[in-house]
């Protein structure tokens, strides 16, 4: 997202009509405002949706995590054994996002149910990794709705103070786990898939389209890991 500082005379409405995104979208990226009506000058607002179009991005390009390519990006790519897969109140993380596989984070967004619901609609198709990572885990009842988060490092630090989630090593890692990496000046999260000719495997929503919008695949990547939650409740 980019981000504007307010000026004396601002509306969220003009604001938004000069982004070319909405109201409802600038209250969800700037959730410290609750009053549409009020906003202070001299705030910085975050702006979203300059890249967030909702179009589908031509195959062809293979990449790797967000902020750079780092193994290839797969749809259909098979995970290799690591045990039985990790499982919440509603279900396992990581088969939830199988039935995903192929999707464009932006026409996952507007799902009105399941994961797609659970994503917040906001957040850039380029930057979707750590929306659909929490919406799985959301929608498999290891996390409440309050953990969400669009953000890698405020996701880790959700799954650090629950209970119910403890730091593994990636040998010990089990399909779902999240797994969150150190990706340049920036971070990516996906979920352990398994193991393939002796490589892990992972599952997110990777930048492999074209156009640098992310589609939900598998990936080998080789990001220094910065973290592996796994579900213990």
């Amino acid at each position: 997202m980019s981000s504007y500082r307010i000026q004396s005379g601002d509306t969220l409405s003009a604001l938004a009509q000069r982004y070319g995104t909405s109201v409802d979208s600038l209250m969800k990226a700037n959730p410290q405002i609750t009053n549409k009506d009020l906003i202070y000058a001299g705030k910085t607002l975050n702006i979203p949706g300059s890249r967030d179009s909702f179009e589908s991005g031509t195959q062809g390009v293979r990449g790797g995590g967000a902020g750079g390519n780092s193994g290839a990006g797969d749809v259909s790519a098979p995970p290799g054994g690591a045990g039985p897969a990790t499982r919440g109140p509603g279900g396992s993380p990581f088969d939830i996002a199988v039935s995903h596989l192929g999707k464009n984070a932006g026409s996952l967004k507007l799902e009105g149910s399941g994961v797609g619901a659970d994503m917040e609609d906001w957040v850039p198709n380029n930057v979707n990794c750590a929306n659909f990572v929490s919406a799985c885990l959301e929608q498999a009842g290891q996390i409440k709705d309050s953990q969400h988060s669009a953000s890698v490092m405020t996701l880790q630090a959700n799954l650090d103070r629950d209970p119910n989630f403890q730091r593994v090593s990636l040998k010990d890692a089990k399909p779902g786990d999240v797994v969150s990496m150190k990706v340049g000046s920036g971070q990516h999260v996906v979920m352990f898939a398994g193991w393939k000719d002796g490589k892990p495997q992972f599952i997110g929503s990777n930048n492999i389209n074209s156009d640098g919008s992310q589609r939900i695949s598998y990936t080998s990547m080789n990001y220094p890991i910065m973290s592996v939650h796994q579900y213990r409740g």
